[in-house]
């Protein structure tokens, strides 16, 4: 459905350009939950914003390719990317209090996108589109859907938000949905309840799911394959459960030992040591090199590829080459 080859993303700055995506490669079958993994600044929101052409100026993608069902996304013409936009591909963007509209209905904000892409078929009424709002609510668990048609983003809970969110993006019925975080900042219970939503739609509608988190908990419960990011780049690919249980990449070796364990053997939580490299001028070594307690004289000297080791499994380690 979704395929990605050498995509790079980049922002010009007075330093140089920063690429927040750097040959970024992955594919995504129809039903299937994908987890992109990685810290905070690695690039995965610049990835989703890339796939639907949203990098804001001066960001540009200068390379690569983004074919969804056959057709390049980048060599689309703009009308022809917001026909996609909503309809075939939508985005839960990670916080719906700066996303829904202050001033305006959380029903009339669902509607939108109904009009935007149905009216103009002259497929439905207004009336159908409010009775699609109101079954939409009651699907994503917004309770006396009715009344709340009619109120404020003010007037909802953080997690009715975000349910709220996940019903504009469900609007349509979309082929592939974009998750950017859309856990973050909500406590455990809402947490759970908001998967458990994302799961089911994946079940019975087969949507299928690119799910961002920092967090490989999330991600082991919920996701089928995953990749994990770094810098930029794609540093380790594969089934979730294969990656959770022997990781390959010292980078996700060093997320895993991040993370407390609640149950026995217990041990000393490990971080991983010095700070995220500067992404101007990485292309010519190894991103973790500085921070990889394995390094070796190698990495810092040529750019390090992606490495199928065989499983559908990918790693960009030296040790592996």
């Amino acid at each position: 459905m979704l395929r990605i080859h050498n995509l790079t993303t980049e922002f010009p700055t007075r330093r140089g350009a920063v690429r927040a995506v750097e040959e970024m490669s992955l594919s995504l079958q129809r039903g299937q939950i994908m987890g992109l993994v990685g810290e905070s600044g690695c690039g995965k929101s610049v990835t989703l914003l890339s796939i639907l052409r949203l990098v804001a100026r001066p960001g540009r993608i200068i390379s690569g390719s983004i074919h969804f069902e056959g057709r390049d996304i980048l060599s689309m013409a703009p009308a022809e990317v917001r026909r996609i936009r909503g309809a075939d591909i939508a985005m839960v963007f990670q916080d719906p209090l700066t996303t829904l509209n202050p001033v305006f209905r959380v029903g009339e904000q669902i509607r939108e996108s109904l009009r935007v892409h149905r009216i103009g078929t002259g497929r439905t009424s207004r009336r159908e589109e409010r009775e699609t709002v109101l079954s939409l609510m009651k699907e994503v668990g917004i309770p006396s859907p009715e009344s709340r048609y009619w109120q404020y983003p003010h007037e909802f809970s953080g997690g009715m938000q975000q349910r709220a969110l996940i019903a504009i993006a469900l609007a349509c019925r979309p082929k592939l949905l974009l998750a950017d975080e859309p856990t973050t900042a909500l406590d455990v219970t809402i947490q759970a309840q908001i998967l458990e939503l994302l799961s089911r739609i994946n079940s019975e509608r087969g949507t299928a799911i690119l799910f961002v988190t920092h967090d490989l908990a999330v991600a082991s419960e919920f996701c089928h394959w995953i990749s994990v990011m770094y810098a930029g780049r794609i540093v380790e690919q594969g089934p979730v459960d294969e990656v959770i249980a022997d990781p390959l990449h010292p980078y996700t070796e060093g997320l895993l030992r991040s993370i407390p364990r609640l149950v026995k053997p217990r041990r000393r939580l490990s971080p991983i040591p010095g700070d995220v490299p500067d992404l101007i001028g990485l292309t010519n070594r190894c991103s973790f090199e500085s921070r990889c307690d394995r390094r070796m004289p190698e990495c810092a000297e040529r750019p390090v590829s992606l490495v199928d080791v065989g499983g559908g499994r990918h790693v960009r380690c030296i040790l592996y080459e």
